[in-house]
């Protein structure tokens, strides 16, 4: 088989799906909160301190009495990278495709994509805000916007 064989022909044309999240029972609350354009993120109620990713106890003291609480979800951009290459075949289409690290005033990172932007307008400590990127499965992403 030569290299012109793997790249051509009906099964070149053909893409696999996109990678979709699998919520769990901890991580739902989240899922559902971007389904109404929400961002939420768990609190503790021990500490005080800010959880993401979704967990069962806190990432700062390990308490176990967390509870999810509405934030603006705006943030800073901590740091990000421009692929210009597919980082997988599926994200083809999405090329050059942003791929960053928001923070949040809550001091959590969240790594996202950041969407409706021109690469060379990008920056670190650019403002972002949500975009929620409503899937046909019933699934919202979290995705950012230049503010």
């Amino acid at each position: 088989m030569t290299a012109d064989a793997t790249t051509t022909g009906p099964a070149a044309a053909e893409q696999p799906p996109k990678p979709r999240p699998v919520p769990t029972p901890t991580s739902e609350p989240f899922w559902d909160g971007l389904a109404v354009e929400e961002v939420r993120l768990q609190h503790c109620l021990d500490c005080g301190g800010w959880v993401f990713y979704p967990r069962s106890r806190c990432s700062h003291c390990l308490g176990d009495r967390l509870e999810w609480r509405a934030v603006s979800g705006a943030g800073l951009i901590f740091t990000f990278s421009v692929a210009t290459q597919p980082t997988f075949s599926a994200f083809a289409d999405e090329v050059p495709q942003i791929i960053a690290v928001v923070e949040l005033p809550e001091g959590v990172h969240l790594t996202t994509t950041i969407v409706e932007a021109d690469p060379a307008d990008v920056r670190v400590g650019a403002s972002v805000v949500p975009v929620f990127d409503h899937g046909d499965d019933g699934l919202t992403l979290l995705r950012y916007r230049l503010a």
